[in-house]
């Protein structure tokens, strides 16, 4: 055989940390170099379960011992039925599931549905949503950087005022597809949604024939102290997408759906990896992890901990402009451009990111206490008033 040698570049996509993560356990992660840092970054949210999760890590290396890495949707096959079953266990109702691999992917096909559904084609979406990057879910995700030369493509979307349960109706017509929904946005800056708004957006969706989508793959599977935050909110969906957390960070998302406007046909779906058998153990580890350790109601503690604290020692600070929380989705606005006080942060061994223009957000697992917020919180102070 001959070998054509060349170079193979890795693509700039986020900004460069100057950070090589090598491992992790629990709440830790170290870089190269042996140093340890506090992960309230973790991936994006994905780690939510921690690094290493003994459950999720254990039904990973049955799948890996039995040596079938993929099995295609034709043939059935037992860890599928598992990560079912599993997620029955956690989710009231009766729900239609497909699997995918990543939160993009379940926002395009919860579209998709909605559309062949209703036979329509516009989305209402609001202002500081995220709801990924492909054509279909960057349709719906507001932030015009991240759409640019992609306006043309995509669905046809209006986007509506975040919060405001007033207006909907002018945005709502009967072309309306589906309104999809963050419960806190995260990428917006984490902005709650109100109890009220939330109610007002079902009710809007169900007066004009069109699908209430709730796109759960930052908030589900316990990070705002419910399992699914629509349950906290008293409020049903017709569709819900979930990932990041569900696999503890195995890339895995679903698609859950009502059985009644399940549309699609068998032609108009499909995934090579989706329900592969290794994302399929990841959650049935991950629910077995989030039952065990009863997630959702430590999440809600130490996010109402991560609140007080931050509250006690910054409210006032002269460069923030408020403290939201909801959860362990914590954010902290500030008057100015949030990166230097996140390479103040990584410095002190504290992993945060940003969300919108000027919020530090911190995505820490469930596994964190007092002293990781009291330590967190002090760094924060510090970086401010470097």
């Amino acid at each position: 055989m001959r070998v054509l040698e060349g170079i193979v570049e890795l693509a700039p996509v986020y900004g460069e940390r100057g950070l090589s993560i090598v491992s992790g356990l629990g709440k830790f992660v170290w870089d190269a170099e042996g140093r340890r840092y506090l992960d309230f970054h973790t991936g994006h949210g994905a780690a939510f379960l921690g690094h290493k999760n003994p459950e999720v890590i254990s039904r990973l290396r049955e799948v890996l011992d039995s040596g079938v890495i993929a099995v295609g949707a034709a043939f059935s096959s037992p860890w599928r039925e598992e990560a079912a079953k599993a997620l029955s266990r956690i989710t009231p109702g009766r729900w239609v599931m497909y699997m995918l691999n990543t939160g993009t992917e379940a926002v395009e096909l919860a579209l998709k549905i909605a559309v062949k559904a209703t036979g329509r084609s516009k989305i209402v979406a609001f202002k500081g949503g995220f709801h990924g990057r492909t054509l279909g879910s960057l349709s719906a995700t507001w932030n015009p950087a991240y759409r640019g030369p992609f306006t043309r493509h995509g669905y046809p979307v209006a986007f509506a005022p975040y919060n405001d349960p007033y207006s909907l109706d002018k945005y709502v017509d009967e072309d309306t597809a589906a309104i999809i929904v963050e419960t806190v946005q995260g990428e917006g800056g984490i902005i709650p949604g109100s109890r009220e708004f939330l109610h007002a957006v079902r009710k809007e969706a169900s007066r004009a024939g069109a699908l209430f989508v709730v796109d759960e793959v930052q908030t589900g599977f316990g990070r705002t102290g419910c399992t699914w935050s629509w349950e906290c909110l008293g409020v049903e969906p017709d569709i819900f997408t979930a990932g990041k957390s569900i696999g503890g960070g195995f890339p895995v998302s679903v698609v859950m759906v009502k059985p009644e406007f399940n549309a699609l046909s068998k032609s108009e779906y499909g995934s090579t990896h989706g329900g592969n058998p290794l994302a399929s153990a990841a959650i049935v580890g991950g629910v077995e992890a989030l039952i065990k350790d009863d997630v959702p109601s430590k999440a809600a503690r130490m996010g109402r901990v991560f609140e007080e604290v931050l509250r006690e020692r910054l409210e006032g600070h002269r460069l923030i402009r408020e403290i939201r929380v909801k959860g362990l989705m914590v954010g902290v606005e500030l008057r100015r451009p949030p990166t230097p006080y996140l390479k103040c942060l990584q410095s002190r061994r504290i992993l945060a990111l940003k969300a919108g223009a000027t919020v530090v957000r911190f995505l820490p697992p469930y596994l964190i206490d007092e002293d990781d917020v009291g330590g967190a919180v002090e760094s924060l102070e510090a970086c401010l008033s470097a």
